[in-house]
């Protein structure tokens, strides 16, 4: 949801939600901030021990090698063995799902339309982050469960995400807005069924991730939503919608989102917010390395072909806007920039990755020439229109982009400096 009121202020409830902020801060710090919830961080020092009780291996830092989700990556292969699912020959695809707020209409439309075309495929691994992290679970669990990701993303508005709270209400708080609207939203779709369902799943070797961000640690951080579901954990439940609510926790509008963690011994609480805050999209980046696997388990190369398709849920050209010389006008311009900037960077990191890795890159994105404009995030007419406009593109054999914007392969760029970067990605060079 990382667009939300911090970077699209148009509505009245957005500019209220703004100004009661600023009127907020501006108390805040003539208080002295007194009587704010207690907050114990793990200390820096421990991070690499950092772990949920009880599920060691259930989350991993998403900017560094992990051997626990290593070793996940290796026992998933010899899960697909043994439940028969496995093809020597066949071919194994990767789903990423971005942010984007009210904008995610579009990739629940996709998927949809893309069952519609008959041939979807069972993705090996799909990752999610922010409203990214709400379509990624059906997604995953594939067109049984299509109805659900429609309803969901065509018949809510701002109402079933936040409530705003009194003025005097926030002095003392770390949020403007309360997410209790979200977390029924969530509790209503994500029940034990599709717990349940989401476990099976992974007892095949399917992967399903999504991102947080560790606003102590300043660092991704990435959870195996599968191994959460299949664990037997009487709060697995509980866990598995938290992650999700976290995912989707815009700094500021929404309160963080607390895990009670354990490192050396001691019990901590760990703050996380909106996953979009360090990644707009994510694959698996260095958490994983599928070829050093793949020589574990006695390949002598891959045998299979890797698909990787990222659903970028916004429009990738820049769009132009007279910004007024004012602060109010400056900031969200500017937030939504940098947002936009991060989000086409995500992509290229994606894109190396999967070309280090022999994953064949596909792109799809909200139509440039698509009018997306509202007053409301969740307006649910433009949702609609997303909705469709993703439904119809799917269903009619969508064009899926074979690079990144702006890198452009053929003779036309044989000059480019992109072309040596891309022989060594291609070669498997870092």
């Amino acid at each position: 949801m990382n667009r939300l009121c911090l970077v699209r202020p148009q509505n009245r409830e957005c500019r209220l939600l703004l100004r009661k902020a600023r009127l907020l801060t501006a108390v805040a710090m003539l208080a002295g901030c007194a009587g704010l919830k207690p907050h114990t961080p793990p200390p820096a020092a421990l991070e690499s021990q950092v772990r949920i009780p009880g599920l060691p291996d259930a989350r991993a830092w998403g900017d560094e090698f992990s051997l626990a989700f290593q070793q996940d990556l290796v026992e998933s292969v010899r899960q697909e063995e043994r439940s028969g699912s496995f093809r020597e020959d066949g071919t194994v695809d990767f789903l990423a799902i971005s942010g984007g707020g009210g904008d995610g209409a579009f990739g629940a439309g996709l998927l949809c339309g893309w069952t519609a075309a008959g041939n979807r495929p069972t993705f090996k691994l799909v990752t999610g982050i922010s409203t990214g992290a709400l379509t990624a679970p059906f997604a995953f669990l594939g067109p049984a469960y299509d109805g659900k990701l429609k309803k969901v993303y065509t018949t809510v508005s701002s109402r079933d995400i936040f409530k705003l709270k009194p003025l005097f209400g926030m002095l003392q708080t770390d949020a403007v807005a309360l997410n209790d609207p979200l977390a029924k939203l969530t509790t209503d779709y994500v029940d034990g069924k599709m717990l349940a369902d989401i476990a099976a799943e992974h007892a095949k070797g399917r992967r399903l991730y999504i991102g947080t961000t560790a606003l102590d640690a300043q660092r991704p951080v990435v959870w195996n939503m599968g191994a959460i579901a299949a664990s037997g954990r009487p709060d697995a439940l509980e866990l598995f919608r938290k992650v999700m609510i976290a995912s989707a926790a815009v700094p500021v509008a929404f309160p963080p989102v607390y895990f009670t963690v354990e490192a050396n011994g001691q019990r901590y609480d760990e703050m996380h917010v909106d996953g979009g805050v360090a990644h707009q999209v994510f694959l698996y980046g260095p958490v994983l390395r599928p070829l050093a696997a793949a020589k574990k388990l006695g390949f002598a190369a891959p045998r299979r072909k890797a698909r990787v398709f990222v659903l970028r849920n916004t429009q990738i050209k820049p769009t132009w806007q007279s910004v007024a010389p004012l602060i109010r006008s400056i900031a969200p311009r500017a937030v939504s920039s940098l947002i936009k900037a991060q989000g086409v960077g995500d992509v290229y990191r994606i894109f190396a990755t999967a070309t280090r890795d022999g994953g064949d890159f596909h792109l799809a994105y909200i139509p440039d020439a698509l009018d997306t404009t509202r007053s409301d995030e969740f307006d649910n007419r433009v949702m609609n229109v997303l909705f469709e406009t993703g439904y119809k593109l799917a269903r009619h054999g969508y064009r899926w982009q074979k690079e990144p914007p702006g890198l452009a392969r053929g003779e036309a760029d044989a000059e480019s400096p992109a072309v040596p970067l891309r022989r060594k990605l291609e070669e498997g060079l870092d």
